[in-house]
């Protein structure tokens, strides 16, 4: 027999609120999905570190509840984050990529994190802070990330939006638990497969940057989806094997020709063959329009034991703005002006992250439990997803606008201005269901006052 909701976390969560999450509520139990609301609902309005106590108080139940009660939402109740994150995939492939490809973003992020009881977390070079000539270490845990890469009409361009996020442990964790350390390439290849299923019917496109340029997780891919990274400069391409003549004694050639390296083809373009040409790429790393010169070609990536068909994409930049760059694509008869515009979509991914981390509290959560951990950055990031969701559909009624003043004159959306809409409709959703019909003039109950307050006056 089901236990009984409390009437207090059901009076806490606005309607719209449980209309937008109904989608979901087929991959928890009844009272699990009713504390689930209260935490989405807390995690939306907090305005600074998003632990569970913090969004118990912004949900109005400081008194009268026992917090334990959500904390077990995500430290012992049963629930599979991946059929939910198939849920969410769903809905964010309707909204925004209902035809043509479907581009995803692969990539990692350490969350920084500290405490003896996060058995899981390792020491890795710091992504953000480290550059060329700086090399930065940061203690956390490692997030690898699945994100839809396609634009959103009310923002004016393409945004990054997390579905399936996973635990890549370090190798001192993998060690003491008795477990085979998996590589990021190995994460990478799983959560491609499911990807994969997922989208049947579906051409799907994923990119990613250097770190998954591995042609075992390459060939891994073969028929199930195309793969967008950088290449190496120093690759071993080659021309595909010639044709087996009859009567060839031996093992069948695997490959051709060596071709030249890419720097080769740099250094002496007449020698190599190799053709360059001007193109215009839109959209360049926010940029509307940018001028480049590139040259392409197919072949074999070849590496003893394991082959590659790609197609290979050099770039520079005439004004020196940027160094000689690479690209490849497991597409051999893909444009390469368009894969270039895929793969500079992938800088949303990069601002998906600093999003989470500015305004849902990434990195503020203090669950110590191995599942609690598990679950909660993977539940923030794909809160990035479901603002946007949400968002679109304010949208449509003129209700997501961006904030400008003197000094900032902003013609598009951010991720800002659909966060405050979004919280703006949980807001008044609760002010005017007791209030009256004249809306000139609210009438505010006590406690639903008292939170404002609290959120307004109270630091973050």
């Amino acid at each position: 027999m089901a236990k009984p909701v409390a009437s207090d976390a059901i009076d806490a969560v606005p309607t719209v609120l449980s209309t937008w999450m109904a989608p979901f509520a087929g991959g928890f139990t009844r009272p699990t999905f009713a504390n689930l609301l209260v935490l989405v609902t807390g995690a939306l309005l907090a305005p600074g570190r998003r632990t569970v106590t913090a969004a118990l108080s912004s949900a109005g139940l400081r008194e009268g509840v026992t917090f334990s009660t959500y904390h077990r939402v995500l430290s012992r109740r049963r629930w599979r984050g991946q059929a939910l994150a198939r849920t969410l995939l769903g809905l964010l492939v309707a909204a925004f990529a209902p035809s043509g490809p479907v581009v995803v973003g692969l990539d990692e992020t350490i969350e920084r994190r500290w405490g003896a009881k996060i058995k899981a977390r390792g020491i890795y070079r710091g992504p953000v802070r480290s550059s060329h000539g700086h090399f930065v270490k940061a203690s956390g845990l490692r997030w690898i990330s699945l994100m839809l890469l396609a634009p959103v009409p009310f923002a004016g361009r393409v945004w990054a939006l997390p579905f399936l996020t996973a635990l890549a442990p370090s190798e001192r964790y993998a060690t003491a638990q008795g477990r085979r350390h998996k590589q990021l390439t190995d994460w990478a290849r799983q959560l491609l497969l499911l990807l994969a299923r997922w989208l049947p019917g579906r051409e799907v496109v994923a990119v990613a940057d250097t770190s998954y340029a591995a042609i075992d997780l390459l060939a891994a891919m073969g028929r199930h989806l195309t793969l967008i990274t950088r290449l190496r400069l120093d690759a071993r391409l080659f021309d595909p094997p010639p044709p087996r003549r009859p009567g060839t004694k031996g093992r069948p050639r695997v490959s051709g020709a060596r071709q030249p390296t890419l720097l080769q083809r740099l250094a002496d373009p007449k020698a190599t063959r190799t053709r360059w040409q001007r193109v215009t790429i839109t959209g360049w790393y926010g940029q509307a329009e940018r001028e480049l010169v590139i040259a392409s070609g197919t072949a074999l990536w070849y590496h003893p034991g394991q082959q590659v068909p790609v197609r290979w994409v050099l770039v520079r930049d005439e004004t020196g703005a940027f160094e000689l760059q690479a690209f490849l694509c497991t597409d051999q008869a893909a444009d390469p002006r368009e894969v270039l515009r895929l793969f500079v979509r992938r800088w949303s991914v990069e601002v998906t992250f600093a999003e989470a981390r500015r305004h849902l509290g990434v990195e503020t959560q203090r669950q110590w439990s191995d599942q609690a951990i598990a679950r909660t950055t993977p539940c923030l990031l794909a809160l990035v997803s479901l603002v946007t969701l949400w968002a679109d559909t304010l949208a449509h009624r003129g209700l997501v606008r961006p904030r400008r003043a003197d000094w900032y004159r902003k013609s598009k959306a951010t991720f800002s201005d659909a966060l405050a809409a979004v919280r703006k409709e949980l807001w008044t959703a609760q002010i005017f269901s007791t209030s009256r019909e004249d809306r000139d003039r609210a009438g505010i109950p006590r406690a639903l006052l008292d939170r404002l307050t609290d959120a307004a006056c109270y630091p973050a």
